[in-house]
């Protein structure tokens, strides 16, 4: 006799539904998204103890047919696929045909729904997978869904299900994704009679990031829309000084249906790049749009994960526009308002308005620039015994007079006046031609290097409109380590270290572009030692420190040495810098020569860098001021920490009581 058997049809459908019904927040998935299709325009959410004990889901839609009730819970019953083809032009966001039965096999379910507008409707009751009630009832148009006692069948589930906070932290996690989704429908959720989320449906995606993450989220979100041949692209991201811990607040909507997309995020955190800190991820809502032809959206029961068929040319898409809109923004961050008696401390970042000053006060820009020195030569200025905070000679530099020696240079924070010299450099700028000039030379000028050029096009496509840095004027320096300055809207605290690494950074991405023209060979060679394992490993990747211009070879044992690397490393801490590569070059399993390349600049200018807690004259700091004015991205170091923090004069005066 066989043992292989036909499972009995209520048994099927139990197993199905541990496939789809996996937790209370499944049931509102399928049930809500069914809505959705049905044309709603209001839909109301409301469970009692987590989902556990019940879930109802009301909606204004077009509800079933009094025929078609009784069919919507049979397995593989569905209005919206009829044959083959339509798998390959799914506009809906259900479709499988198993919602329904599986839910209705593990739990008590009444339906009352109505397709006309003359109060009559019909109501279905069934118990573990068995009609109880099929009858007619009096019932407004759309569809009233009531699930009771989930699980109850299926003891061995409910046994594993978490607490009652859990699971209404995903029931409510997924109604938030679908509020973004569709802010044309007015969503209403809520537990043991407790409003969670209520939006209008005006269409008004702001006001729903708004109802779900707060009004001051909302404030920090910047609107882009693009399109291309293939995608339409719209939504909101936040500003770079508003992250959050995780990738919770990513929210990424295709064809109107949340996803959830490694690749995607992938996207648009590179297109963050260096603006975020370590470990921090932005608030950014999503919609993206393209021909269902382009996505297959039945690869999983649950339907959240998709494929594309042109992918890496849609995250290319994604990340070149997120770049641009960041790039459009000043992205200078101000601190909260800081009144008695308020403990809110969150950072409000907004758009400030910079207009053109009528001439540049600080003489950095005006007449008084210096020699320019390479990070780490041991150059040092002419007034003073601190080492130069400017950038390499590759950067464009002007020289002017030089000052008067009727007195000599201070350094800032020491609480003394300040000299004759200082205040003639004040006077003597009284023009901004040569900040204009300037900054058209550091982005791709008559005086930059063609590299700079090749490689601004290249990382970041057709330039657009960069909106200005502020005109600044120095006023001194605190603790050795912030830069203090002013212009008509308010008071600048600028991060020395964040600033020169800023610098440094941009300059040495650059030259990591042609790495080997600039290699030379060392007298005595840089010795490196690994263990075993690692010597194996770094045998193989040798060719990747060729790459950034760093030429080594096995000596034997678990020895290697250092025969060449680029002159313009850092003075004193290549050794420490070719430690630091070859550790990430250990630990990453797939090296791209543009990652490596990123990640050999930013250790570079760390080491290059002026520290805190050091002391600069006033031309030092005003040459600093100068040279972070002229880079591509001048408000966050290349860890994603900001750079310059902003006190408008509305918030100093607030601070003061001058305004009330």
């Amino acid at each position: 006799m066989g043992i292989i058997r036909i499972l009995d049809e209520h048994i099927a459908n139990q197993i199905a539904a541990g496939e789809v019904v996996e937790r209370p927040a499944s049931v509102v998935k399928e049930l809500v998204e069914n809505a959705i299709d049905a044309g709603s325009t209001k839909i109301d959410v409301s469970v009692e103890e987590g989902g556990l004990d019940s879930i109802r889901v009301t909606d204004n839609g077009a509800g079933i047919d009094p025929e078609d009730c009784e069919t919507a819970f049979y397995r593989h019953a569905t209005s919206k696929i009829a044959e083959g083809r339509d798998l390959f032009q799914i506009t809906s966001l259900g479709f499988r045909g198993e919602a329904l039965p599986s839910i209705a096999a593990v739990s008590k379910v009444r339906l009352v729904t109505s397709n006309a507008q003359d109060g009559r409707g019909r109501k279905i009751e069934i118990e573990g997978g068995h009609l109880r009630v099929n009858e007619e009832t009096a019932a407004p148009r759309g569809t009233d869904f009531l699930v009771k006692e989930l699980f109850y069948n299926t003891p061995a589930r409910l046994k594993y299900m978490k607490t009652i906070q859990t699971e209404l932290g995903h029931i409510s996690d997924y109604m938030y994704r679908l509020a973004l989704s569709r802010p044309d429908i007015a969503f209403t959720l809520r537990h043991n009679g407790n409003s969670l989320l209520q939006t209008l449906g005006n269409g008004d995606a702001l006001q729903v990031i708004a109802a779900v993450y707060g009004t001051q989220s909302a404030k920090a979100m910047l609107l882009f829309e693009a399109e291309n041949m293939d995608y339409t692209l719209s939504g909101y991201i936040s500003r770079p000084d508003y992250t959050r811990a995780n990738r919770n607040g990513m929210s990424l909507i295709v064809n109107g249906r949340y996803i959830r997309n490694y690749g995607l995020m992938q996207a648009i955190l590179r297109g963050y790049h260096t603006l975020l800190p370590i470990n921090r991820f932005p608030l950014v809502v999503i919609q993206l749009s393209m021909h269902p032809s382009l996505i297959d959206v039945n690869v999983h029961p649950s339907k959240l994960e998709v494929r594309f068929s042109k992918e890496q040319e849609l995250f290319a898409f994604v990340e070149e526009e997120v770049r641009k809109v960041l790039q459009q923004e000043i992205l200078i961050p101000r601190p909260a308002k800081q009144n008695i008696g308020k403990s809110d401390n969150a950072y409000i970042q907004e758009q400030l308005s910079f207009p053109q000053a009528q001439g540049y006060v600080g003489a950095a820009r005006g007449g008084h620039d210096r020699e320019v020195a390479i990070p780490g030569s041991g150059e040092r200025s002419a007034g003073g015994n601190t080492p130069l905070p400017t950038p390499p000679a590759a950067w464009p530099d002007k020289q002017s007079p030089a000052p008067s020696p009727s007195g000599t240079m201070r350094s800032y924070g020491d609480g003394t006046a300040e000299t004759a010299a200082a205040s003639q450099m004040r006077e003597t700028a009284a023009s901004s031609s040569y900040r204009s000039d300037y900054r058209n030379e550091a982005r791709g000028g008559a005086g930059i290097p063609a590299v700079t050029k090749e490689w601004l096009q290249a990382v970041s496509g057709p330039a657009p409109e960069i909106p200005p840095f502020p005109e600044l004027t120095l006023i001194g320096q605190h603790h050795g380590t912030y830069l203090i300055a002013q212009n008509d809207t308010g008071l600048y605290l600028i991060d020395q270290h964040a600033a020169h690494e800023r610098i440094n950074y941009e300059y040495y991405y650059e030259q990591f572009g042609n790495p080997a023209d600039a290699s030379q060979e060392l007298l005595l060679p840089i010795t490196l030692e690994f263990t075993p394992s690692e010597s194996e490993k770094v045998k193989e990747r040798l060719h990747w420190f060729e790459k950034v211009g760093v030429y080594m070879e096995f000596f034997g044992g678990h020895t290697f040495l250092v025969r060449s690397h680029p002159f313009w490393f850092p003075k004193g801490d290549e050794k420490a810098i070719i430690e630091e590569m070859a550790e990430w070059v250990l630990n990453e399993r797939n090296i791209d020569i543009a990652k490596l390349r990123e990640t050999s600049s930013i250790m570079c200018s760390c080491k290059a860098s002026i520290k805190a807690n050091q002391k600069l004259t006033e031309q030092e700091a005003m040459t600093l001021i100068q040279r972070l004015g002229a880079c591509r991205q001048p408000y966050t170091c290349p860890h994603g920490r900001p750079i310059v923090v902003s006190f408008s004069a509305y918030d100093l005066e607030k601070m003061f009581k001058r305004v009330m």
